[in-house]
């Protein structure tokens, strides 16, 4: 055999091997994170009980339901739309694990785009998963990407025309959730999962929706609660008890010339007070530095650092940067704010749950500590 066929040979076993390698990991990613049922949760369902147009597909998720002992008012938590958004991700599974309602009812969607957990963005160099230290060893949790997976959803179009508005969009936005909404039955994947989001909204007549994000250190609306005009006196009582606790946090409106998020469409097209909230997370921005765990969970970065000195960031950002205790902390306390806030205002129809974890609790103790220990397999 000649010398140049050994070497195609040893090429072509090297790059199949490769390939093989490559091919596992990113199937491995369509295996779902364990999320431990906590003792308020009273039923697990899927989003296809509301839409059956999403049964058995990627777009199909669990929505975990938590039913007090009396009736009354009920909210609607959604974690995942972008999972490149951690934090987003992990408030949501605290709740999952340790909330208990006492009145009315909790809804959690931990993956709103599932299929987004399934893939990373391109090129960005992020890691596929993180792990959050708890008291009975380590929970492995997926970071996402920021779209639909495009297996599940593809080509993308030139220029993306959101449907009940007709604004132009970049074309890689059909993939966004959070520009899809309130979605279509016969729309894109993406618009069909926005849309059995609005109708179990509807069909549930849902009093409240909090839709959890991070943003990158440089977007102008961080740390803040952006909420529908409709909803404008809760988020502003919810900043004032806020502030009362020193989290700094700001109050933007829903702008009428974006479409397509939580916080226009679902106040527009349902009864629901919709309210978004964003954290500050570094792994998401386009200054960072190497994207790996550590940033993900700790936020320390150096170019932010250096960035925040010159000016051009929208939040503070230090040696200490903005670590998975904080972001976590801001959205579950915010969480819990947003009932008390609910419940000064309209005291006979309460929304109570109890059992949150505090935010200076979260600080020393960290996340894991609230997370569960996973069932023996």
């Amino acid at each position: 055999m000649q010398k140049h066929t050994i070497t195609a040979i040893i090429c072509l076993v090297g790059a199949l091997a490769a390939a093989a390698i490559a091919g596992a990991s990113f199937l491995s990613m369509r295996k779902p994170d364990v999320i431990v049922r906590g003792p308020g949760v009273t039923e697990v369902k899927m989003l296809s009980d509301w839409f059956p147009g999403i049964k058995g597909t990627a777009g199909d998720t669990e929505v975990y339901v938590m039913k007090g002992a009396d009736d009354g008012e009920s909210m609607l938590v959604l974690g995942g739309t972008h999972p490149n958004e951690p934090a987003a991700h992990l408030a949501a599974i605290l709740l999952i694990e340790n909330a208990i309602p006492k009145t009315g009812t909790l809804y959690v969607i931990p993956r709103a785009n599932n299929s987004a957990f399934t893939a990373n963005d391109p090129q960005e160099g992020a890691p596929q998963s993180y792990a959050i230290e708890t008291p009975s060893g380590p929970r492995w949790f997926r970071y996402g990407s920021r779209a639909t997976n495009p297996i599940d959803q593809w080509p993308d179009p030139n220029v993306y025309i959101h449907a009940s508005s007709g604004q132009s969009l970049s074309g890689s936005e059909t993939r966004n959730l959070n520009r899809a909404y309130p979605g279509r039955p016969d729309g894109t994947f993406t618009e069909k999962v926005a849309f059995g989001i609005v109708q179990l909204i509807k069909q549930q007549n849902v009093t409240i929706t909090v839709d959890l994000h991070e943003a990158s250190p440089e977007y102008p609306v961080i740390n803040a609660i952006v909420a529908h005009p409709k909803a404008m006196q809760l988020a502003s009582d919810t900043v004032l008890g806020l502030e009362m606790q020193d989290i700094k946090i700001s109050l933007e409106p829903s702008p009428v010339n974006l479409r397509g998020l939580t916080h226009r469409e679902l106040g527009d097209f349902t009864n629901t007070l919709p309210l978004l909230m964003e954290t500050a997370n570094a792994s998401q921005g386009r200054l960072r530095g190497r994207t790996d765990a550590a940033l993900v969970l700790t936020g320390k970065d150096k170019w932010y650092v250096r960035a925040a000195k010159l000016g051009r960031l929208y939040v503070p950002y230090d040696e200490k940067g903005h670590p998975i205790e904080e972001r976590v902390g801001r959205h579950v306390t915010a969480i819990g704010e947003i009932l008390n806030s609910w419940n000064l205002e309209n005291p006979d129809k309460p929304i109570e749950i109890e059992n949150l974890p505090g935010y200076e609790d979260l600080q020393t103790k960290g996340v894991g500590a609230f997370l569960l220990p996973l069932p023996a397999k």
